[in-house]
């Protein structure tokens, strides 16, 4: 017997294969949006359904929730240029899953030469103490800036 594929299966009952198609719907306006944002903005939304018109996006807290309703008219200009007939776009506060991504790691500091020569002749003069010490840290840490 020779072996089907997955969506052999789902596409053989209508209800199924209904569903399938809105999934599959789901998905590139999953991808418009994620194309439509700033990539911080777009880890922190989701498409969450699209019924009679109106596009429902999850946003995973209120400040990209405020982000997006800012962006609500460019979306649903992107979203036309796609061809799809939107009437609205509706913004919702929901944390997008139990296990977040990790947030990429912090990149290091880079310091011009004089920068770094600013931040040296200012160490020199201070006394002893933590922002001496925050200093040191910092100059000992960062990078330095190629001309």
């Amino acid at each position: 017997m020779r072996s089907r594929p997955l969506d052999d299966y789902l596409r053989t009952d209508a209800a199924i294969a209904n569903l399938q198609a809105h999934a599959d719907h789901l998905l590139q306006l999953q991808q418009i949006l994620a194309a439509s944002l700033p990539p911080a903005l777009a880890r922190s939304c989701r498409v969450a359904n699209l019924k009679q018109g109106v596009l429902i996006i999850h946003a995973e807290n209120g400040a990209a929730a405020t982000k997006l309703r800012q962006l609500t008219t460019t979306l649903t200009e992107r979203y036309r240029a796609h061809g799809e007939p939107l009437t609205e776009v509706r913004i919702k506060v929901q944390p997008l899953d139990e296990h977040p991504q990790p947030k990429p790691p912090p990149r290091a500091a880079t310091l011009g030469s004089g920068g770094r020569a600013s931040i040296e002749r200012l160490l020199g003069s201070l006394p002893d103490g933590p922002l001496r010490q925050a200093l040191t840290g910092f100059v000992n840490t960062a990078t330095t800036k190629k001309p």
